[in-house]
């Protein structure tokens, strides 16, 4: 009997507490997006449409994009000694020109093996880019 009592006591003691740390839920379905917020370079460009529409199946497609442009800012950033935001995250135009003419056409196979070679080439002047990056606080 004490046991029963004793866990009915902490029960009750307990459920003002989880009322309080409970989530709101409204039934507002008012869309709310708020442009995303980075730690550096906030206005940076968008990225083609295209790939936030692109259907799941093809979402190797934008992978490859999204690392092809990486990989041109980084060696912008190297070549130049300049880590600024406009260097850093420059338009995607030359990218998605060198994407259209070197990989629209290409397999998904194709595409796994463009990004492990657009890696391999990121990863040999990664370091090189985190030091100018970190000196001018933009990594």
């Amino acid at each position: 009997m004490r046991k029963i009592t004793l866990a009915a006591a902490v029960t009750l003691l307990a459920a003002p507490l989880a009322a309080q740390t409970s989530p709101q839920v409204t039934n507002d379905l008012t869309v709310t997006i708020a442009p995303q917020q980075y730690r550096i370079c906030n206005d940076r460009p968008a990225r083609p449409t295209w790939m936030d529409e692109v259907h799941p199946r093809e979402a190797y497609k934008a992978l490859t994009l999204m690392r092809l442009y990486e990989l041109r800012s980084w060696e912008a950033i190297k070549e130049t000694g300049d880590c600024g935001c406009d260097v850093r995250f420059p338009s995607w135009d030359a990218a998605s020109a060198e994407y259209e003419e070197r990989f629209a056409t290409s397999t998904q196979a194709e595409h796994t093996q463009a990004r492990l070679a657009i890696r391999n080439e990121q990863n040999q002047i990664a370091r090189d880019v985190q030091d100018i990056c970190e000196t001018q606080g933009n990594w």
